[in-house]
């Protein structure tokens, strides 16, 4: 019998719910790095298997709105548990729980889908530290299970796995087997060229940085790429271009390196740096790949 369904994976920031849901997947959905709300959007990555089909639902760390593209991160999580067959509730294993996040959990406990806590990141703490963490999870009700993993080394997963197909209540195929994410090339070509900016300068940059994918032309063979980084002050600009173009150029190599390993083809990848003040706080957002949730 075939199974299908819609899984939303929410929790704070830098808690590892991309890295869990690439993974999960065993394809690289969304883009990872250090930096906190490093996604932005809300974004669907497919797991096919020969009797199930799971749309994990991807999004932004919860925070607090300071501007317009904050706003567009919260409705994306908010649109993100509509109609969902179950909520994953990511959290830090690696450190103490905050009664914020305790809290927040709590509220998706009394809506009306089921709801796991995954607290990732166990390896890097031991059972006397972890244990009374799950301890106060098993407290609150509405939490179905509870289940302990590494995201990143993707240890155990595979429990988590076989419960989230239990929870699968459709028999519809709503994407094809070789599908798995909702985005379209342009916006995975970005994504990849921002993950690299934000790896290279975590400490210098802060988040007001975006990338337009300007011009794909696809031959067959080769794929062509023409993309902008905007970023919002000019001494920004210098630092991504560096000392007599070193900067870009590093930017430039790791994102080519990592698109053609994504779409199996050659790239050639032209970027070029613009600064664009307030870009986070304009009212359009839709050429950063910023529309409607």
């Amino acid at each position: 019998m075939f199974r299908s369904g819609f899984v939303a994976v929410v929790g704070k920031p830098n808690v590892g719910k991309s890295t869990l849901i690439n993974a999960l997947i065993g394809k690289k959905v969304s883009i990872v790095s250090p930096k906190a709300q490093t996604t932005r959007n809300k974004i669907m990555g497919v797991l096919n298997t020969p009797s199930e089909q799971v749309i994990f639902i991807d999004t932004p760390g919860i925070h607090k709105v300071k501007n317009n593209l904050d706003k567009y991160m919260q409705n994306a999580i908010d649109s993100a548990t509509e109609d969902v067959d179950l909520l994953i509730y990511v959290m830090d294993g690696s450190k103490d729980f905050a009664e914020d996040d305790l809290k927040m959990l709590k509220k998706y406990c009394s809506q009306s889908y089921p709801v796991f806590v995954v607290v990732n990141k166990v390896d890097l703490g031991n059972y006397e530290t972890i244990y009374p963490r799950l301890a106060k999870l098993n407290e609150i009700e509405g939490v179905e299970q509870i289940f302990g993993v590494s995201a990143l080394k993707e240890k155990n997963l595979q429990d988590l796995k076989t419960e989230i197909f239990k929870k699968l209540k459709d028999d519809i195929k709503y994407f094809p087997d070789e599908q798995y994410s909702d985005k379209t090339k342009e916006f995975q070509i970005a994504e990849t060229i921002r993950e690299k900016l934000l790896w290279l300068y975590n400490d210098e940059i802060p988040h007001g940085v975006g990338v337009v994918v300007e011009k794909i032309q696809d031959s067959g063979k080769n794929l062509q790429v023409s993309a902008i980084i905007y970023c919002e002050k000019a001494s920004h600009k210098n630092i991504i271009v560096g000392a007599k173009g070193a900067g870009i150029k590093e930017i430039g190599t790791q994102s080519r390196l990592a698109i053609e390993k994504m779409l199996d083809k050659k790239v050639y990848l032209d970027l070029f740096v613009k600064v664009k003040e307030n870009w986070r706080n304009r009212i359009n957002l839709d050429e950063f790949g910023y529309g409607e949730t």
